[in-house]
């Protein structure tokens, strides 16, 4: 029974030739995944909070974001974040359209 690693790799996988060139690849994958998780961090669910929080944020991110480049391998962690950016970015520019329009109040501090 012989597998066949490259029909196994994801498509960040293979466009960063993780058969061909793994160290360089998963570098790639795993700059792509810090990357998109910071994008989707800020659409999704950064607030404004203090210099020293943020740099906590991104320290633990990038520590999670080296476990997620072992699974981006095999499995669709960079892809399942090129589709969540996708769509906050989508929620964000229809809810930026909806407070211009002055169909949603914002609330004044």
């Amino acid at each position: 029974m012989s597998v066949n690693v490259t029909e196994r790799l994801t498509f960040f996988g293979r466009i960063f030739g993780l058969d061909t060139n793994p160290q360089a690849g998963m570098w790639y994958l795993f700059l792509t995944i810090f990357v998109l998780s910071i994008i989707v961090y800020n659409l999704g669910f950064a607030r404004k909070i203090k210099l020293w929080q943020n740099v906590i944020i991104y320290i633990v991110m990038f520590f999670g974001c080296v476990m997620l480049t072992f699974f981006g391998a095999f499995l669709p962690v960079a892809e399942s974040l090129v589709v969540a950016a996708i769509f906050l970015a989508l929620y964000r520019f229809r809810l930026h359209q909806e407070r211009k329009a002055g169909n949603i109040k914002t609330s004044e501090k």
